[in-house]
């Protein structure tokens, strides 16, 4: 089947159209927001997304602002194209403006859900970066958010697992011709049903496109979905699980303010992606907040957007505040050795092992943590790639440079494999943390620490 799956509205949904207030009203958490804002839209063309893009695009408009709404095609079902097409026909009669961002390449043969919604927000914050969009809005609603909390207990998560989607995320947005930068994604209707979405369709007499994958039983997420169905007897309904996941985030936002005053006092961050903990500072505090210092300083230097998993950095942080560590460890794509009285929080080397290519004038994200660029008017043989120095990077380096020991006395040793090191055809071209350039140009080749980790944001910005 190639057509797509259109449903029409029937005015059977029981709800209650959402109107231009109540979604202002549950749009003013999540801003301010500048003026004549320009909002990207997350479009699949199912019922909450085309409700949210009309809600969406008269809120704009009252501003004096306006939207682009964006379908990813994921290219997963023989129809997926004529759906964005035709999501794109609708959108047009309402003079919104509509791209089509195609996720290309293999697909994987297992975990395809998760995949696909990583291409997806991959895809859609790539590009709010490169037309510099700060804002983008998605659809989940509260029964998206029920079986959110619903998966995180089945799960085992802890309390922020429970506090599910936040109704505002930061989002590292790659591909910009600034290098990485932060998108905003905002989901104003976790508090909304899925009835009243669709009644505020059959006022606007708009169709929707009906995705019978969002209904598989094969997929965890779909299966607790429909078991709400059963539990709501015993009192267990999308309301009151995400009033749970509501009180959660507060309880969340609490601690993370309480985590980054901890953060102030007890870790220095280094440019070059590590991290120096004070144990003794790090020991007294409360167990609730240092296990989270912990669990923040693991996804900033691993360079992973949740780090590990719970029950491994519990484990860790148990060893860590029992006895100061005679050996290291690693864990997240990260080492945690003893260094000077204190713990250093570095990289993996062996985790580290993407390599870009970079143009002159350019910039890219390297290894999730670094934004390096090439600045115009460097001087390379060949190309100019960057990756992890390594050890054979370091023993080399120790060869030509003037003063070694000075160098390297720059970077504590568990740190150095991992930095960053621009190289072209005739080997090592700069390593700028340990001041080295090979033609003496070091403002030709530029680093920036900007992890993608951290917790929703990196390093040690905010968690909303």
């Amino acid at each position: 089947m190639t057509t797509p799956r259109i449903v029409f509205p029937t005015g059977s949904d029981a709800g209650k159209a959402l109107g231009a207030a109540e979604f202002a009203r549950l749009m003013a958490p999540a801003g301010p927001f500048e003026a004549a804002p320009h909002l990207a839209l997350a479009v699949s063309g199912g019922a909450d997304s085309m409700a949210l893009t009309l809600l969406a695009a008269a809120w704009a408009r009252r501003r004096k602002g306006r939207i682009t709404a964006l379908t990813v095609d994921h290219r997963l079902r023989p129809e997926s194209t004529a759906e964005a097409r035709q999501v794109g026909r609708w959108l047009g009669q309402h003079g919104i403006t509509h791209k089509i961002l195609p996720w290309q390449g293999d697909k994987p043969t297992t975990g395809l859900q998760a995949a696909a919604r990583a291409a997806r927000m991959k895809l859609l914050a790539a590009w709010c970066g490169r037309h510099h969009v700060l804002h983008l809005l998605s659809g989940h609603q509260l029964e998206d958010q029920a079986g959110t909390v619903l998966l995180r207990l089945s799960a085992g998560s802890g309390g922020d697992g429970l506090a599910a989607m936040p109704l505002v995320q930061d989002l590292a947005a790659p591909g910009g011709t600034r290098g990485a930068t932060s998108v905003r994604l905002i989901r104003p209707l976790l508090s909304v049903s899925e009835a009243r979405l669709r009644a505020t369709l059959q006022v606007a007499d708009q169709a929707w496109v009906d995705d019978p994958s969002n209904r598989k039983p094969a997929y965890a997420r779909t299966r607790l979905v429909a078991a709400l169905a059963e539990l709501a007897p015993e009192g267990v309904t999308a309301p009151r699980l995400a009033r749970t996941a509501r009180r959660a985030g507060q309880d969340r936002a609490a601690l993370e303010s309480a985590c980054g005053a901890a953060l102030a006092r007890a870790v220095a961050p280094h440019p070059a992606g590590f991290f120096l903990l004070n144990w003794d500072l790090w020991r007294d505090l409360p167990e609730a907040i240092s296990l989270r210092v912990l669990a923040r300083l693991l996804a900033s230097a691993g360079a992973r957007e949740f780090g590990p998993r719970l029950a491994k950095v519990e484990r860790l942080w148990q060893e860590l505040r029992g006895a100061y560590p005679g050996r290291a460890a690693t864990l997240g794509g990260c080492r945690i050795v003893a260094y000077r009285g204190g713990l250093l929080i570095c990289r993996e080397p062996a985790a580290a092992q993407e390599i870009v290519a970079l143009t002159p004038g350019t910039s890219q994200v390297w290894d999730r943590r670094f934004s390096v660029r090439l600045a115009r008017g460097a001087e390379f043989n060949g190309k100019c790639t960057v990756g992890r120095l390594g050890l054979k990077g370091i023993s080399g380096l120790r060869r030509c440079m003037a003063d070694p020991a000075a160098a390297m006395a720059l970077i504590p040793a568990p740190a150095r494999p991992a930095l960053p090191a621009f190289r072209d055809l005739d080997g090592v071209l700069a390593v700028p943390h340990l001041n080295y350039t090979r033609f003496g140009a070091e403002r030709r080749f530029l680093t920036t620490f900007c992890p993608t980790g951290g917790g929703r944001g990196g390093g040690f910005g905010p968690v909303v």
